[in-house]
């Protein structure tokens, strides 16, 4: 296959949320049957609610200034499937994703049930990582932890970023039951890096679970943080002092020197997560696809964030829009709602009413991300700033055209 029936077959495989399956039998098979490449390098597992997707950056950052040779594999994507497999910060290309995702077909072909998309994926980081010759594969957990597909490689080292709610049909309608979830990466050998938790019942499963594997937790406490906040990091927002507190702990475990963390923390970059383009006026781009994500964002925008500031809010239909819209709409002078280029998209109508009691300022609709840019573009002026927020995917849409403006 060529990279575009690559990607072709590959989302002919469903929705990575909506194919889920109950167990990691599949990716086991699957790994097996590719003479199992991840046995060929170290791993770091990294779990949570928010936060996951950024320490990995941190750590893969912090590992590339120490001259180790890393694999990345985060998700989900906002343009390029390439995204989501790096080498020592650079993505793969194209004909090696393509090459890697043919044999993984082929081989998939040959199991009894079909490996769903988020698992074939982690199998085609996982071959392309050994045909690379890493030494450390750092690996973002999709959705849970239990019955992830990154589980299947048994990293050495985990990481359980905060938790709070988000996917519930899948992980369950308490804190307790998505750290439950969470917790499940945390195995008999494995060392476990905590970090400071909001809720004490999801503190409480983790240690638990700790418990129950013979595992000495190590937590990211005060002294922790404190050691983090004193660096000047490179990702924007207070929330990712905890993320870092992570990332530095699990630098340690790998025996980093101080210098390389500090400057692995100062130079990391995670594209779409709070992701300030300069520009007259302003953007800042963010997911805040869920409660927590939301209320980091707010934090960053009370006390940062250039007037007057126009909101542009897209969201999926199957995430917390209330509590969302709660958090978020409050602090936009114009906000303008749009659906999202995605089947799951939150229509309009889904979105007024929301809007109606919590935004405080002018409040404006399109049916589209690019017609939306163009509104909050007519509606702010040039010393204002411009947030786009509410998904990932409206990230993944807009983000190349606001780059493309700001040239």
């Amino acid at each position: 296959m060529n990279f575009e029936a690559a990607v072709e077959y590959l989302l002919s495989l469903g929705h990575e949320t909506l194919a889920i399956k109950l167990g990691l039998r599949n990716t086991e098979l699957l790994l097996n049957a590719l003479n199992n490449p991840e046995r060929a390098f170290q791993s770091v597992q990294i779990a949570g609610t928010n936060g996951k997707g950024s320490t990995a950056a941190m750590l893969d950052s912090i590992c590339r200034g120490a001259g180790i040779k890393t694999g990345l594999y985060t998700s989900p994507h906002l343009v390029s499937i390439t995204e989501r497999i790096k080498f020592s910060g650079n993505e793969i290309t194209r004909e090696e994703f393509a090459a890697c995702a043919t044999t993984v077909r082929d081989v998939s072909e040959q199991l009894e049930a079909r490996p769903t998309f988020f698992e074939q994926v982690t199998a085609i980081a996982l071959l392309a990582f050994r045909r690379a010759h890493i030494d450390l594969a750092i690996l973002e957990t999709g959705l849970g932890g239990r019955l992830d597909s990154t589980t299947a490689a048994n990293a050495h080292i985990v990481a359980i970023t905060q938790i709070a709610l988000d996917h519930q049909e899948y992980l369950g309608n308490t804190i307790a039951n998505v750290a439950a979830e969470k917790a499940a990466i945390i195995r008999p050998g494995v060392r476990a890096v905590i970090g400071r938790q909001k809720y004490p019942e999801a503190l409480e499963v983790l240690l638990q679970r700790c418990k129950e594997t013979g595992v000495t937790p190590i937590l990211v406490d005060d002294d922790s943080y404190a050691n983090a906040a004193r660096i000047t990091l490179a990702l924007r927002g207070r929330h990712q002092i905890e993320n870092a507190a992570i990332a530095i702990c699990l630098a340690e475990l790998l025996d980093i020197p101080h210098a390389a963390i500090t400057r692995g923390l100062e130079n990391a970059q995670h594209p779409g997560r709070l992701e300030l383009i300069p520009h007259q006026p302003a953007f800042l781009i963010d997911g805040a696809h869920n409660p927590a994500g939301a209320e980091s964002l707010r934090t960053y925008l009370d006390e940062f964030a250039q007037r007057p500031l126009t909101l542009v809010f897209g969201a999926m239909r199957d995430k917390q829009l209330e509590e969302i819209g709660e958090i978020l709409l409050p602090v936009a002078d114009v906000l303008v709602l749009t659906t999202v280029d995605n089947p799951r998209s939150a229509t309009l109508e889904m979105l007024e009413p929301i809007a109606m009691r919590y935004a405080e300022g002018k409040v404006l609709t399109s049916d589209g991300g690019a017609t939306a840019l163009q509104t909050a573009l007519a509606n702010t002026p040039r010393e204002g700033m411009i947030c786009l927020a509410g998904s990932l995917y409206l990230v993944g849409e807009l983000r190349p055209q606001i780059l493309e403006k700001t040239k």
